[in-house]
């Protein structure tokens, strides 16, 4: 008997830039798919940066604060240019990160309905060659409600013992980390320094560096470097003046840096001649300093992400079923208490990913 789906269902729609009271709890109509589409229903959304950047229009030229200074004064009109592809299409439902059910899938698709899945939240609709992406929950509706839409294409199913919360720790962080390592050409016995190792993309690309054999030097708070340890890093430094003194007795191959900020310019003067420096973010702030001559001298490697490559998510998913990398799941919400949770989110007293569960459809 064909499933009695339900016309209206709980949301988080976003209603523009701005803060807190953007985020709008209410019932929207359950999304129809389109030709080549699934219905997914949302098991768990994670929280991430670029929920919290979209919603603020961070991404926009004229914006030169870190998220956490535009936190604290949210513009007070909008960002034409705010989000990934220029105007964040507002009234927007956000949401990432999902670990979901597909309810409904086109005949081509038919074995997908009744899995658990992932979806890939960065898509490439010119394919894999050309540089285009829309991203769910920047470009279109995402997660946060108790239904998604998305391409049948961007779903993968996952075998594994994990909690739906879990899986719902994975996409955007990993897929962004394993993005960073995978442009970088990170391998065995290079020598990685990872800047925000306890945030979500951070542990992450702690967690898939050591898995490709990497010496990883990581820098976190000090209230949180036993906590760095213990994910594998081989060493683990303070933000303090001797983090800079003690990393530059031995260069580094690869720095993975998502926070940029003030901070940038010691970076460059930690690589080695012939280094590679990988980003995908700024939560310091998008404005930096540095010595030209430390790139251009040293042969420095400059590497922007954000456009995931064909291998990103098909490896994460491999890596998860065989067990090799594991969630960092450090706390759950229930929709309803999304700013409560992009509130903890910002204050950054955690490890890993805070994840929002929907009600029950």
């Amino acid at each position: 008997m064909p499933q009695i789906l339900p016309k209206r269902m709980k949301a988080v729609v976003t209603a523009g830039n701005g803060g807190y009271d953007k985020l709008v709890y209410g019932e929207v109509d359950v999304p129809v798919p389109g030709p080549g589409e699934v219905l997914i229903r949302v098991l768990a959304a994670g929280v991430n940066n670029t929920d919290i950047n979209t919603r603020l229009g961070w991404y926009s030229p004229s914006v030169s604060a870190g998220t956490d200074q535009l936190t604290a004064a949210p513009a007070e009109t909008a960002n034409s240019d705010g989000g990934w592809n220029g105007a964040s299409p507002f009234p927007l439902i956000q949401g990432t990160d999902c670990c979901g059910l597909v309810v409904t899938a086109p005949s081509t698709h038919s074995a997908l309905t009744g899995k658990r899945v992932l979806v890939r939240p960065c898509m490439r609709p010119k394919g894999f060659s050309q540089p285009d992406m829309v991203w769910m929950a920047s470009d279109f509706d995402g997660a946060f409600a108790q239904y998604v839409k998305v391409p049948a294409s961007e779903v993968f199913t996952v075998d594994c013992a994990w909690s739906d919360a879990e899986l719902a720790t994975i996409p955007c962080a990993y897929g962004t980390a394993e993005n960073m390592l995978h442009r970088a050409g990170v391998k065995a016995d290079d020598r990685v320094f990872i800047t925000g190792a306890s945030g979500g993309v951070g542990s992450a690309a702690l967690q898939l560096a050591k898995r490709r054999g990497a010496i990883v030097i990581a820098s976190t708070s000090p209230s949180k470097i036993d906590a760095v340890k213990s994910l594998g890093a081989d060493a683990v430094t303070g933000r303090d003046a001797g983090a800079f003194e003690f990393l530059k007795e031995q260069p580094i191959d690869v720095v993975v840096d998502n926070v940029a900020g003030s901070d940038f310019g010691l970076w460059m003067k930690l690589l080695r001649r012939g280094g590679r420096y990988v980003s995908s973010g700024a939560i310091a702030g998008p404005m930096v300093q540095m010595d030209w001559r430390d790139i251009y001298l040293k042969d420095i490697t400059l590497i922007g992400c954000t456009a995931w490559d064909e291998p990103v998510f098909p490896n994460l998913i491999s890596y998860i079923e065989r067990g090799e990398i594991r969630p960092l799941l450090a706390r759950t919400y229930p929709l309803d208490d999304i700013a409560g949770a992009q509130r903890d989110f910002l204050m950054k007293d955690f490890v890993g990913n805070l994840v929002l569960i929907p009600p029950d459809a």
